[in-house]
């Protein structure tokens, strides 16, 4: 066979995770869930991904929504999804989560004839198998006879083959049918029969992971050293006890007289928030070092660390952490117990874990409101209008896109509804505005009727929010912290419900426009803590101007996806010259253009001078225009 091309398959459940959001509830109150990817094994392959390893998952998922949410998912992590079965008689399996209190997570499985429970052998392939470094199989799987037999196959390929075996023991006694479907969150009932189950498994296996209890089963004793000695008579693998804060303890070889003088790493003391998942996270930590052949006390210290992350988040695999984000935490550590709450870690998770983004960025700006309602005023028309040419400009966009990644809109929720359901059959890029239009000092709308948090909550969770701010470093200190206050708050709020943000700043209409002004304004908002996915800027005076704002974002925030160029009602020609301009900056990504686009035909649409059709191809003609001029650089 030819030499591996993957790190790890990791064999086993696959669910869709629902977190109850009230912590400290009871989970009979909880009112709004956060839904995740779960699953041991499928969150090991996610972990290890994350960390900058080649992973792979052999599982089943239902052909439904939530095996697709599952399927691209995993594409988006990087996890190479070719052993994942589409199972089209069985549902994905869930499993309903909450926290209680620090010790307390009641969760409950939804697995009764699920798809995952029904891996079998005919799924393990051997060229697959002997395509990774290592498999990993989990305890929980041996307890089905079908997904049992399925893993001892792969063991078998990876045998013959001469790849590393990897078991985490896994286990949870009512999935074993050794306790109801009530005590999801118990841990560990001894069982003669799951030990037997279990030890039949270990003379195979190069790496045994577990806890204190899950060694107790595996070994046969509630004493954790003659446990793990029961472990190496029946196996010479790297034994690996997992402690919780403590850390962990590896046993390569013979075990010595005390559980203390194994190999250790730091441990990292935090605060537990969710201890679900952190055994996953603490594996992937672990695998990351230990396929790369670190030194033990590395692969120690990366468990140990990614399980910190683990239990101080709420989630499971969208909480583990990247491998920028595990060697800034271990060169830096962070001021916080909880780290959650760490500003510089989260924008490093933030900005490594985003989805997936095109290069380059050509978007048709119409999410103007006032700008439209004088239009439709002027022409007599009532205000409603306005949502039908909206979507007439979707159309337009759609035909220059021509299905090609990088094309994107701005539209809004008042008069674009329609329009908004309409860009999302296109796979557009879509930013939504919250500002007040106009409105100096910033305001948002949510101020005027509901809730900002719950407004962006309601968004799908790949729209983009804009707020455009009119800033200038001449402002008077009073205009200026109104401004910035507004701001910050839009910035927590994006971060805490998870929307990208775009920062749209115009400085010329109230001051004059010099090399520094914009990268003055940038440098000032990244130092009040405003880390924007995006910015969208006005063309600048010179290209010096624009060195000045690569170095803003260079100095403040590498992980920004960059800025992209506004219109301001230019002639097209003037535009194509500011585009000229702009490209001499690396942070410039694209444009975001409007009334240039949609100015004309939109006038002449509402005063009914032309139809549909002739409305639909001018825009599309002066947007195609811009994408050219782009195009050419």
């Amino acid at each position: 066979m030819p030499d591996p091309t993957l790190d790890l398959i990791s064999i086993g459940r696959s669910s869709v995770d629902l977190y109850g959001q009230q912590i400290g509830g009871r989970l009979e109150d909880m009112g709004s869930f956060s839904k995740a990817v779960g699953g041991c094994p499928t969150n090991i392959a996610i972990g290890t991904a994350r960390l900058g390893l080649k992973s792979a998952v052999i599982t089943r998922v239902g052909d439904e929504q939530m095996g697709r949410f599952i399927l691209e998912q995993l594409g988006r992590e990087g996890v190479e999804t070719a052993g994942v079965v589409i199972d089209p008689k069985r549902l994905t399996s869930l499993v309903i989560l909450g926290v209680r209190d620090e010790k307390t997570f009641p969760l409950i499985f939804y697995r009764t004839d699920c798809a995952d429970a029904a891996l079998s052998e005919s799924e393990i392939n051997e060229a697959f198998i002997a395509s990774a470094k290592a498999v990993v199989v989990t305890g929980t799987h041996f307890a089905i006879p079908n997904a049992a037999a399925a893993q001892k196959k792969a063991i078998g390929f990876a045998r013959k083959h001469g790849r590393k075996v990897v078991f985490d023991v896994d286990y949870r006694p009512n999935l074993w049918g050794l306790a109801g479907h009530g005590a999801g969150e118990e841990r560990y009932i001894r069982s003669d029969s799951v030990t037997q189950h279990l030890q039949a498994i270990l003379p195979d296996c190069d790496l045994i992971v577990g806890t204190e209890e899950e060694l107790h089963v595996a070994g046969g004793s509630e004493d954790t050293l003659a446990a793990i000695r029961s472990i190496r008579a029946l196996s010479a693998a790297t034994i690996v006890c997992k402690r919780g804060p403590m850390g962990c303890v590896v046993f390569p070889a013979a075990i010595p007289a005390s559980i203390e003088d194994g190999i250790k790493g730091p441990g990292f003391p935090v605060e537990v928030y969710n201890v679900l998942g952190a055994g996953d996270a603490f594996m992937s930590g672990f695998l990351r070092g230990w396929l790369r052949d670190e030194p033990v006390e590395t692969c120690c210290a990366w468990a140990n660390a990614c399980g910190a992350f683990a239990v101080s988040r709420l989630l499971c695999s969208p909480e583990s952490p990247t491998f920028p984000e595990l060697q800034y935490f271990l060169a830096k550590g962070s001021s916080h117990r909880a780290l959650r709450h760490d500003v510089d870690i989260n924008h490093i998770h933030w900005a490594t874990t985003r989805l997936p983004q095109s290069a380059t960025l050509m978007a048709l700006a119409i999410d103007h409101r006032s700008q439209l309602e004088d239009m439709a005023d002027e022409a007599g028309v009532p205000r409603e209008r306005i949502a039908p040419f909206k979507q007439l400009a979707v159309e337009a966009a759609a035909r220059v896109a021509d299905g090609r990644p990088g094309f994107g809109m701005l539209l809004d929720g008042r008069h674009g509804r329609e329009a908004l359901f309409r860009a999302g059959d296109h796979g557009f890029w879509i930013a939504r505005p919250l500002e007040v239009p106009g409105s100096r000092p910033l305001k948002l709308e949510t101020d005027e009727a509901g809730s900002l948090g719950a407004e962006l909550a309601e968004w799908p969770v790949s729209h983009i929010a804009k707020c455009l701010c009119f800033y200038h470093p001449d402002d008077g200190a009073a205009l200026k912290a109104e401004q910035e206050r507004v701001l910050k708050r839009v910035a927590l709020a994006c971060r805490q419900v998870g929307r990208e943000l775009l920062v749209e700043i115009i400085a010329s209409k109230h001051g004059p426009l010099s090399d520094d002004t914009m990268a003055a304004v940038m440098r000032r908002l990244y130092e009040i803590g405003i880390k924007p996915d995006w910015w969208k800027l006005e063309g600048q005076p010179s290209p010096a101007a624009w060195a000045a704002i690569d170095q803003a974002i260079a100095d403040n925030d590498p992980y920004c996806r960059g800025v992209v160029l506004l219109g301001l009602d230019a002639p097209a020609e003037e535009l194509e010259q500011a585009f000229r301009q702009a490209q001499t900056a690396k942070s410039v990504k694209g444009f975001a253009v409007g009334r240039t686009i949609f100015g004309e035909p939109a006038r002449a649409w509402l005063a009914g001078k032309i139809d549909d059709e002739a409305a639909t191809v001018m825009m599309a003609q002066r947007f195609a225009q811009l994408v050219a001029a782009w195009e050419k650089r």
